[in-house]
């Protein structure tokens, strides 16, 4: 390969990271919004009783230079003190809790963790291919 057809294949691969970037965050949060849900589908994590709360988990995603910025949360008032426990507290009510903590987000960061890095290799590669 010339040097004149690489600079032309990089120019092109830098033409195409930032779509491929974009969809692999994205891909990565959905999957990451995944496994919180299914580690709030019961014991580590907190009981299924209704499904609310395990639905109000959403991804918001926004484009930024030559990628995507994504958000996993939820808007559920319960989310924190499911997470992190309620120990020797009183609620804005008056009620004293000791409600023991069920991760279920901390639990599913080192494979979200993963799952990135893997996806940015691969985008990599597309571009590159």
């Amino acid at each position: 390969m010339t040097p004149d057809e690489l600079a032309d294949r990089l120019e092109n691969a830098a033409s195409q990271l930032g779509s491929a970037v974009a969809r692999r965050v994205v891909h990565t949060a959905e999957l990451g919004r995944g496994m919180i849900r299914a580690n709030a589908t019961g014991r580590p994590g907190p009981n299924v009783i209704t499904g609310k709360y395990r639905s109000s988990w959403e991804v918001t995603a926004r484009s930024i230079p030559y990628g995507a910025q994504c958000t996993i949360g939820t808007n559920a008032p319960q989310g924190r003190r499911l997470e992190f426990g309620f120990f020797d507290m009183t609620d804005s009510i008056g009620r004293h809790f000791y409600q023991p903590p069920f991760p279920h987000v901390g639990p599913a960061v080192p494979r979200m963790e993963t799952l990135l890095r893997d996806q940015m290799r691969a985008a990599v590669e597309e571009v590159l291919s």
